[in-house]
């Protein structure tokens, strides 16, 4: 049983590392959690001219060809060095739902801007209450002849600050199921009415909440179809799910590399910590959480990539990952003692970014919910 990745996968996880060593310090990092926008211009546009933005996009919409698995190994590469910045609501959240349900138009025009890195984007979906459910969904969008006036408020909304535009899961049919009045409107940020405002997070991640104010959408601007885009929007959820499991298993791996490093240079008692045993056996946890959480990830991811029924195998993975990173991290805080809690140190960088992590798109509970139901619970 091969579970290796092949020849070109490891060429495009070594480039990356490579590429990401160099050109994304944590000196960056901190600079860019301290800044409005949380991004850098010159970082972008170098990973755009790597081909990264349009990956997973076929190349008639300017992108390379790619799957969802090729651009996870991306994403794991991102996690490990904490990439700042708008790729993950850019091409995952905003780019993927327009492949999914985007006319050809809409994907010609708006793909190819993502792949060339051009525009920045972003999708919103929770409301007051955090969740990720059809229910939870006030945000309103009444039709008016030839456009729609949509009204209502997101939270968490990832650099929507930056984003030129932002997809807009609003409710349009108040009567019948929730699941049956759902759609997708794709809004200018530059349009009258809008407030964004950025919120204050553990991770120093851009989220923002967004105000629509009777802001005018144009019919032109629906993405996929009235009323029908809630199988759309799980869809993408699953995706992103697998997708920021993958960040976190970067994010895990740099934590158990940089724990392992420290151990075996640390001394005391006139030896090296690694040799004591209860360092051994936190190290021992740690790549056991890692190994699972990386197999879990790349067998979602590789279910999505084969366009396989996946509910199980996604919920799976970001219900142990979840956790399982966030332990990781802690475990590698107790290796470093003291100097891991301070702000000089990157250790705290992991930490914060896999709490945040922890909740994304559904937490451990939640996706538990989802795996009881698999098994037909």
């Amino acid at each position: 049983m091969d579970l290796g990745l092949s020849e070109q996968q490891e060429m495009l996880k070594k480039s990356a590392r490579d590429f990401l060593a160099a050109e994304c310090p944590k000196k960056l990092v901190r600079e860019l959690d301290a800044s409005d926008i949380g991004y850098s211009p010159k970082l972008w546009r170098k990973m755009a001219d790597l081909g990264w933005m349009g990956i997973a996009y076929p190349e008639k919409y300017g992108g390379n060809g790619g799957t969802f698995l090729d651009l996870g190994i991306l994403l794991e590469e991102m996690g490990y060095n904490l990439v700042p910045g708008p790729f993950f609501s850019t091409v995952v959240l905003g780019g993927l739902t327009i492949l999914d349900a985007g006319s050809k138009q809409q994907k010609e025009k708006l793909l190819s801007r993502v792949s060339s890195g051009e525009l920045i984007m972003t999708l919103s979906l929770t409301e007051l209450d955090g969740t990720f459910s059809a229910p939870s969904l006030s945000t309103i969008a009444v039709e008016k002849g030839e456009q729609f006036q949509l009204n209502g408020t997101k939270l968490f909304v990832p650099d929507a600050n930056i984003a030129r535009y932002i997809l807009v899961v609003a409710r349009t049919r108040i009567k019948g199921k929730a699941e049956s009045g759902i759609t997708i409107l794709l809004v200018d940020t530059g349009a009258q009415g809008i407030t964004i405002t950025p919120l204050k997070t553990l991770a120093n991640d851009k989220l923002c909440e967004v105000i629509f104010d009777n802001v005018i959408v144009p019919k032109a601007n629906i993405i996929g179809q009235i009323n029908k885009a809630w199988p759309v929007v799980e869809d993408i959820l699953r995706k992103a799910a697998v997708a920021k499991c993958l960040e976190m298993v970067g994010m895990g791996q740099a934590s158990l590399d940089m724990a392992v490093n420290y151990a075996k240079e640390r001394v005391q008692f006139g030896h090296p910590i690694g040799s004591f045993q209860a360092i051994q056996h936190h190290c021992a946890n740690m790549v056991t959480f890692v190994d699972s959480a990386r197999f879990l990830a790349y067998k979602a991811a590789w279910a999505i990539s084969e366009s396989l029924d996946c509910n199980l195998e996604v919920a799976m993975a970001k219900t142990y990952i979840s956790e399982a990173v966030k332990r990781v991290t802690a475990l590698a805080h107790q290796i470093f003692g003291a100097v891991g809690f301070t702000m000089d140190h990157d250790m705290h960088l992991y930490y914060r970014r896999a709490k945040s992590a922890e909740l994304a798109f559904g937490d451990a509970d939640l996706h538990r919910n989802v795996v009881a139901h698999c098994i037909g619970l």
